[in-house]
């Protein structure tokens, strides 16, 4: 709008109101005390129709809004969480809703809960923080494996003391005493992604645990080697991460119910 269409308008409110709402001319253009109250009660009046208007909505059971959702990387080959189906059916429940999906480190995830940077999220967590509720979701299983391309696949016995002498994947959110209870006392790579390990895997000069549906189609194919499951496995439990306080918010609610259908449970 043209600076002399703005002037008009504003003569014709100001005529309206019958008073002096701005003062305009070569020293420029400023508000007058009772210019800045009518400003003031304006903002907040428009601030009250949009408070009315999502009461309504939520009177009639419409969501709006945005919700960050935070989740590990390799979940979409994960079918116990289907987070593609989660996502699907969340938004086409509520499509007024606004999806922000980030895919975090395991610590991230956790940090950025606690500091209300993402709504709530979704892995598994070495440690936990102080401040968070952890809903149980399902256990993952993972396997230590080798490629076609490392010396142990060319192996026609191996035990586990000679896959202990073989460079290990480290994960960068790991402790010494995590990778102790792996069987391993040190690596020789860090990730700080499944599919980063993976690729290091494939590479045939390392070792490392991987998701079993992450490895399943390279195993299928003979690209990847499970090692010793007898001796080498752990189990990773999954978890819904919220931070304490904000369970009955209306959007994280409605997001924990449509995952409690996913599961055939209460997510509580």
């Amino acid at each position: 709008m043209s600076t002399p269409a703005i002037s008009s308008y504003m003569s014709q409110l100001e005529e309206q109101l019958g008073m002096q709402l701005c003062s305009r001319g070569r020293s420029g253009f400023s508000l007058t005390s009772k210019g800045q109250l009518i400003l003031d009660e304006a903002q907040f009046l428009i601030g009250q129709i949009d408070n009315f208007e999502n009461y309504v909505i939520e009177l009639k059971g419409e969501l709006r809004g945005t919700i960050s959702v935070g989740i590990l990387d390799s979940m979409l080959t994960d079918k116990q969480v289907n987070i593609v189906d989660l996502l699907g059916d969340f938004t086409s429940k509520n499509p007024k809703v606004h999806i922000n999906l980030k895919m975090l480190s395991p610590f991230e995830l956790q940090r950025e809960v606690l500091e209300g940077k993402i709504d709530l999220a979704i892995g598994a967590l070495p440690t936990k923080m102080s401040g968070l509720k952890y809903i149980h979701l399902y256990i993952e299983q993972h396997w230590l494996y080798c490629s076609d391309r490392h010396p142990l696949s060319k192996e026609a016995e191996v035990d586990a003391d000679r896959v202990r002498q073989y460079a290990l994947i480290n994960r960068g959110y790991w402790s010494s005493s995590e990778i102790l209870k792996h069987g391993f006392k040190e690596c020789s790579a860090t990730v700080e992604s499944m599919e980063a390990a993976l690729i290091l895997a494939l590479s045939g000069s390392y070792i490392g645990y991987l998701p079993d549906h992450l490895a399943r189609s390279w195993e299928t194919e003979g690209r990847l080697l499970r090692l010793l499951p007898e001796s080498f496995g752990y189990q990773a439990e999954f978890s819904l991460i919220i931070k304490n306080g904000r369970l009955r918010e209306p959007l994280i609610q409605a997001f924990r119910d449509e995952m409690g259908r996913l599961y055939n449970r209460e997510i509580r």
